[in-house]
Order: C-alpha cells, then sequence, then structure tokens
C-alpha cells in the first residue's frame, strides 16, 4: 500500500481575475509534517483553500489526489469526509452552538457514526487539560467572546478530536504569544502519527521553534522555489525572502 497521502500536481488556480497559483508541486507522505512559508500573498492561503476546493478560487489547471484518489473537483464537505481538516486563519464565531454540540455535530458528520457520549466528553476533557483551556469553555458559543489565542488552541482541539488524514493549519501561530505556540505545538505533536500528516502555513518561524518538522517549502509569486529541511526556516529566519523574490 502506498505510503502516499497528498500529491498535488501542476496546480494553478486563479481568485476571480488574478492568478494566484501558478504551477504548484506537492507531495506529503503519511508520518510527515510538511510547512509551506512564504511572504504574504505569496498564495499560502490559496494553495489551503485550494485543497478543500473553496469555490471562491477557481482551478484552471492541475489535479489533486489525496490517497490516489482525484479530489479536484469534490465539493469540500466531501473532501474533509474523506479526511482532510483545515484549521483557518480567522476562526469564525457561530453564537448559539456551544463547543461541545459543535464538536459532537461535526464529529458524527465525518464519521458517520453515533457519538458515545461519555467516552466523548472523557476525551474532551483530556485534551482541554493538555491544552490548557479553561473547561468552562465547553459550554460557550463557539469562539465567541474568545481572545485570538483561545480560538487558535479550541481550533487544535477540534483537530485532535475529529482526528483527520490530513491537517492543514493555516497561520494557527498567527497573533500568539510564546506560551501559546508552546500549547498549539504540543496539540500538533500529539496528533501527529505515522499514519496521518500535516501542513503548517505561515509566514515566520515562530511554530517551528517547538516542532520537528520533515520539509520546508518556500512559497514565493505562486510558485515553490525551493524545498528544504528545517534548516531552511531557519535561514529564511535569518535572511527574510528577498532573495527568493528576485529569482
Amino acid at each position: 500500500m502506498s505510503n502516499e497521502l497528498l500529491e498535488i500536481d501542476n496546480l494553478y488556480v486563479n481568485a476571480e481575475d488574478k492568478k494566484i497559483l501558478k504551477g504548484i508541486n506537492l507531495k506529503i507522505n503519511k508520518g510527515e509534517i510538511h510547512v509551506i512559508m512564504g511572504p504574504n500573498g505569496s498564495g499560502k492561503t490559496t494553495t489551503a483553500n485550494a485543497i478543500l476546493n473553496n469555490p471562491a478560487y477557481h482551478k484552471i489547471e492541475g489535479n489533486i489526489l489525496f490517497e490516489g484518489e482525484d479530489i479536484t473537483n469534490l465539493k469540500t464537505d466531501e473532501i474533509a469526509r474523506k479526511g482532510v481538516f483545515m484549521s483557518f486563519q480567522l476562526p469564525e464565531e457561530i453564537p448559539g452552538v456551544s463547543v461541545s454540540n459543535f464538536l459532537k455535530y461535526a464529529k458524527n458528520k465525518i464519521t458517520g457514526k453515533p457519538i458515545k457520549l461519555l467516552e466523548f466528553k472523557n476525551e474532551l476533557k483530556n485534551y482541554m487539560e493538555e491544552l490548557k483551556i479553561n473547561p468552562d469553555y465547553i459550554e460557550r458559543s463557539l469562539n465567541v467572546g474568545f481572545s485570538g489565542g483561545e480560538k487558535k488552541k479550541n481550533e487544535i482541539l477540534q483537530m485532535l478530536v475529529l482526528n483527520p488524514k490530513l491537517a492543514i493549519l493555516d497561520e494557527t501561530d498567527s497573533g500568539l504569544d510564546v506560551d501559546a505556540i508552546r500549547t498549539v505545538s504540543k496539540g500538533i505533536e500529539m496528533f501527529k502519527n505515522k499514519n496521518n500528516a500535516v501542513l503548517i502555513i505561515t509566514h515566520n518561524t515562530k511554530i517551528l521553534h517547538s516542532l520537528k518538522v520533515d520539509y520546508v517549502h518556500i512559497l514565493v509569486n505562486g510558485k515553490i522555489v525551493k524545498t528544504g529541511s528545517a534548516e531552511l526556516a531557519k535561514e529564511i529566519e535569518e535572511n527574510g525572502y528577498e532573495q527568493y523574490k528576485l529569482s
């Protein structure tokens, strides 16, 4: 059985009339953590949205395979049920829907199986303790009144509860202090195993200080211009993206 989880082949994507991605190629195997880095406006978030087939982004050319199946034109909810999860740069607030009820509904939709309530509550309690989330938040409306750090921790909680095959984390470290970044990194380490993978999208290196990553990809002007190890992230931290903007 193939160890390959995700393959993006020669992907071109537009947003309205603007060309965003210009021939992306990427392969992610099970058990790996990949990072896409790049300056603002380089196409990082577009890449994540293209994988989930967000209708605001129009694929012009190329294919996306997940476990060998072409998911290029599947609906977003169908892709999610196949095991792809995405945390958002700006998590949405949902008044009137508690964190607990949202997670129960989402897990039921993803797995198609009834939720065993006692088991679910114990799982939720353990994860919240590990992530240092106030237990009172479980009955609060999803993300309503949450700080930026609390919203990001809640996204990691969702990832752990839903247990996808591929977790895409879009700017999860944005706006977080050092302690919150460590907590988010801990959640990623709790999630990762030999059968799943993580794709982290970021424009800086803060979250990488606490994680062991396998590959770093530099995305500039809609193209991956370089791929390397975690050392590449250190190079970016020291020298920035300017040399790649000129390449």
